[in-house]
């Protein structure tokens, strides 16, 4: 199978499987597979790969920014050069004050310092918050229709991922301006390429998606949380970690707490996944784990591919008993992360030892 002639874009992601394009597709190889779905999409990097490569996806995920991601790449039909037109108007738009300047825009302080007078640090500076304020009122003016809005909200979003000042997630923000701050926010048509198939983008919990479709072969890259005891959960939380591309797509003005200005649905009050738990149940098991169990039993396809990452809730041992009880291992990948290499390995003690002295991430093939 050729997998290198493809390309995908998305904005910076902890959980990011750009890396891990080119092993998660040999997992396929000798396989008869037509449809495919991606459980966890996120910025729907390997979405987008499998589409290109002709496959039907189905792509699903909780968050709305994926979502949106998902419209844009998964369900275009025409030329790029259709959305230049739009692109160009919402750069030429005169930018002004609004909502998210006055929450997420900073000025420069001394020596390029980014922290306010009132010592909060922020995500953007202002110039390019003023831009964000006109460009997402004018998409919603435009009242535009839901493939071509995902269009101008993606190349919004992958265009604020330009000029950031943070480290990649929204829960604390840089002292000192980053370079790239300083640089004018302009959009641009998103890498977009023509589906060959009519793919399917779902915005709902992974549990209500997995047991009511059916394909040949499913990805799964739950959001595990550290099993390190001295990080808090709140540091875990991907809700938490992207809540303002939320706050862009909803364009909803949410009221905002700490000095992050999260938004308040995003709160580990508020919101909890299973699979970023990190607490125990009555039986001294990590609920993460027997979220991960539900999801394997429950799945409605022959082939399965499980992504783990050996700081993650589960144990490697407590995962292999779980994919053991489900189905029949075909394939293992172990992925060092300093070195990017794969190599393939028997289903044995070695790599459980492996997983627990080592920061590995191994991706489990099994058919059921």
């Amino acid at each position: 199978m050729i997998i290198s002639n493809y390309q995908t874009q998305g904005i910076k992601y902890a959980g990011s499987k750009l890396k891990l394009l080119r092993h998660i597709f040999s997992l396929l190889e000798n396989l008869d597979i037509k449809t495919i779905y991606d459980g966890f999409a996120g910025t729907t990097r390997v979405s987008q790969a499998f589409a290109q490569k002709g496959y039907k996806v189905i792509s699903s995920d909780i968050s709305e920014w994926s979502y949106i991601f998902g419209i844009c790449y998964l369900k275009n039909k025409k030329e790029p050069k259709y959305y230049e037109e739009l692109i160009n108007h919402l750069n030429n738009l005169t930018p002004y004050k609004g909502w998210f300047s006055e929450n997420y825009g900073g000025v420069v302080g001394v020596n390029g310092s980014a922290i306010q007078k009132d010592g909060t640090k922020k995500p953007w500076q202002l110039h390019n918050t003023m831009k964000l304020d006109a460009i997402r009122d004018e998409i919603d003016r435009l009242k535009l229709d839901e493939h071509t809005k995902a269009v101008a909200l993606s190349s919004l979003m992958l265009a604020l991922d330009e000029v950031d000042n943070t480290l990649g997630h929204f829960t604390s923000y840089l002292k000192e301006w980053s370079k790239r701050s300083y640089k004018e926010m302009k959009l641009k048509v998103p890498k977009l390429f023509i589906n060959k198939e009519d793919n399917i983008v779902i915005k709902d919990d992974i549990f209500n998606v997995c047991e009511n479709i059916e394909s040949d072969f499913a990805y799964f890259d739950p959001p595990y949380g550290s099993n390190n005891e001295k990080m808090p959960p709140s540091r875990v939380r991907y809700n938490s970690y992207y809540h303002i591309w939320t706050t862009i797509i909803k364009n909803d003005k949410p009221k905002l707490f700490g000095k992050a200005g999260r938004r308040e649905d995003s709160s580990d009050i508020v919101y909890t996944s299973p699979f970023e738990e990190f607490r125990k149940d009555e039986n001294g098991n990590y609920i993460a784990l027997k979220a991960i169990d539900r999801l394997i039993k429950n799945t409605n396809s022959r082939y399965i591919a499980l992504s783990y990452s050996s700081g993650g809730r589960a144990t490697a041992e407590q995962l292999n008993e779980i994919l053991s009880k489900y189905g029949t291992l075909k394939k293992t990948l172990e992925i060092d992360y300093k070195k990017n290499v794969m190599a393939n390995m028997k289903w044995s003690n070695e790599w459980l030892r492996d997983a627990e002295t080592k920061h590995k991430e191994f991706i489990f093939l099994i058919e059921k």
